[in-house]
């Protein structure tokens, strides 16, 4: 993506922020996640898939695919709920306040979206810790 696409959307959350710093922690500590700025937003993932992104426009809210046995339950919290876009093709999100939110929750939901996306050596490094 070249630079005026990057600053063509606005970054609600930009990586210094706490919510995107918090949530990077979690995400880079997978074999082979990488980083990437996309639509505004920072975004983590296993190869060229992605397995998390930071904010829902304004909202503090982190973006995951669920497990497909998990998503009644995760949909009836008051802090999970179907983003737009993403939405469309599985995927949910969890409002998280970067000192308030429930960070062992969202590590949970981050491994289980990372392992839907990941390659299988990916998976092996992970599993082989």
């Amino acid at each position: 993506m070249d630079g005026d696409a990057a600053l063509s959307h606005p970054m609600w959350f930009p990586p210094e922020h706490a919510l995107p710093v918090r949530v990077r922690a979690l995400c880079m500590a997978y074999p082979e996640a990488v980083e990437a700025i996309s639509h505004g937003r920072c975004t983590f993932r296993a190869g060229k898939r992605q397995f998390a992104i930071v904010g829902v426009g304004p909202e503090p809210a982190v973006v995951f695919i669920p497990d497909e046995l998990e998503r009644p339950v995760l949909l009836e919290r008051d802090d999970v709920f179907v983003p737009p876009y993403e939405g469309a093709y599985g995927w949910l999100a969890i409002r998280v306040e970067p000192q308030a939110g429930d960070w062992e929750l969202l590590a949970e939901l981050i491994d289980t979206s990372y392992r839907q996306v990941a390659l299988q050596r990916q998976l092996r490094a992970l599993d082989g810790r």
